[in-house]
């Protein structure tokens, strides 16, 4: 067991060959530069240890996106511990059950950070702590259809290996500046977007939040966007988005949530840039992308990554026909170690030749081309969330007055997907306003955009309830 099997190490030698160029810009100054992030990770580590934290524990993290957040995940992989982000729109009812689920050691919040902050010892030291390839950096809590958050367990293997493999395959090169104007709560800001820009020695031009009129503003100092479809959707709208702002760039990314074609037609409009879309998963990272050379096909997601192995298969993970549906199953040294103290949801959604059975229902053409066509479970993604309907439908459900609820996602030319509530009432007096203030322990983003009333849930010959039929029923709600 070598430090060099520590996530950190390969980001600590990339920022020794950066040398004075700059790490992270907000606001347009220097926060950091590549030749002082080393030391500024060994003091947060140093904090970590202080506050009583040894190598193997779990820290969770709930705070807003900064640089000193940041640090903090890079000092936890330094320090061998295991990283716990949550969404920082968690109420504090449910940020009990994770601190619950996950018995960290540490429990870091937005005043917590400051505190961190203030006390750090300059010029600290603390070793890279060395850390086995299966050893876990983080857990990602990811939530079930039954209702009940599964944490992902990524190992500093399967988030190296993913790494290493999107440098080389997006074409990372030394002068790319990457805009991050994603969460850090998440796969696609916390590992896609910053370990590639860290692998590679990029500066970073960092926002705490998205906003259109900031961005294409830094789109003449940048080379490298990654955002969720909305932010593409709020890009294509702003009259400021012309190919003379984006003639700087080289490479827009697109994942989280399905792009739509009318999207990725009104960019390369605007722009001439066409997005390059790709699909992953918070138990294995990015698994497929479109290529960086060679034809981006808007509606699909490329082809399996490098080391990757893909199939669509039957029920029983029997491959189907090339061209038919079915659903997508993976295996690769990205994918996960299991849910975290789940092992029978583990072994659940596992073959035994080792894939995973993502849930995600696909075609594969002749060239090995991935479209994602459905998915098998009702995941709603919301402006890049994942939202599990079930875990909505229960907290509706014990609303006085409810009988019974249905949770959908319908087209939303903004979020992609909204959620929406359909509920059939025992008491007719039953409000929109106190559905809300029922479900008030949610999460803002989980809460339905719509609550919709109806006589009865329409039900299969088996009394299923026909989400499908609900979907196509509504699917004009948002309609412009």
């Amino acid at each position: 067991m070598t430090a060099g099997s520590n996530l950190y190490g390969l980001f600590a030698a990339a920022a020794a060959q950066a040398g004075e160029s700059p790490a992270f810009i907000e606001n347009k100054e220097v926060r950091l530069r590549y030749d002082a992030l080393d030391a500024a990770v060994a003091g947060w580590a140093d904090a970590l240890r202080r506050c009583g934290a040894r190598p193997g524990d779990r820290i969770l993290v709930q705070a807003e996106k900064s640089v000193e957040n940041a640090l903090l995940y890079l000092a936890s992989l330094r320090a061998g511990l295991v990283y716990v982000p949550l969404n920082t729109a968690y109420t504090p009812a449910e940020v009990a059950w994770f601190v619950a689920d996950a018995e960290p050691v540490l429990v870091v919040d937005d005043a917590r950070l400051d505190e961190m902050a203030a006390g750090i010892v300059p010029g600290a030291e603390a070793d890279i702590v060395p850390r086995a390839p299966d050893d876990l950096a983080a857990i990602l809590y990811t939530s079930g259809t039954t209702g009940r958050s599964k944490g992902a367990m990524l190992s500093h293997d399967n988030l190296a290996s993913n790494a290493l493999v999107l440098k080389d395959y997006w074409r990372w090169r030394p002068g790319d500046v990457l805009i991050h104007a994603l969460p850090i709560y998440h796969v696609h800001g916390l590992f896609v977007a910053l370990h590639g820009a860290l692998l590679d020695g990029s500066s970073m031009l960092w926002h705490k939040a998205f906003d259109a009129g900031a961005v294409i503003e830094d789109l003449a100092r940048a080379t490298i966007l990654m955002g969720v479809p909305t932010f593409y959707v709020r890009l294509a709208a702003d009259p400021r988005l012309t190919r003379e702002a984006a003639a700087n760039m080289r490479l827009f990314v697109s994942g989280s949530a399905p792009l739509l074609e009318s999207t990725f037609a009104d960019f390369e409009a605007k722009t001439g840039h066409r997005i390059l879309e790709r699909y992953g998963m918070t138990e294995a990272g990015m698994i497929c992308s479109n290529p960086y050379d060679g034809p981006r096909i808007p509606g699909t997601v490329g082809f399996p990554l490098p080391g990757v192995a893909a199939r669509v298969a039957d029920s029983e993970g029997r491959e189907v026909a090339r061209g038919e549906p079915g659903t997508l199953e993976i295996k690769g040294p990205n994918l996960f170690k299991g849910y975290w103290r789940q092992p029978d949801k583990t072994a659940e959604e596992m073959r035994a030749d080792g894939h995973f059975i993502t849930g995600d229902v696909a075609t594969m053409d002749d060239e090995g081309r991935v479209t994602i066509v459905g998915r098998a479970r009702d995941l709603i993604i919301a402006g890049g969330l994942n939202i599990y309907p079930k875990e909505i439908e229960l907290a509706i459900d014990a609303v006085p007055g409810v009988g019974e609820s249905a949770v959908i996602g319908v087209p939303h030319a903004d979020l992609g997907e909204a959620v929406v509530a359909v509920i059939v009432r025992t008491d007719p007096a039953l409000d929109e306003g106190a559905i809300i203030a029922g479900i008030a322990d949610l999460a803002r983003f989980k809460q339905p955009r719509r609550i919709l009333f109806a006589d009865a849930l329409p039900r299969n010959a088996m009394g299923k309830v026909q989400k499908a039929a609900l979907r196509e029923a509504h699917r004009h709600l948002f309609a412009d």
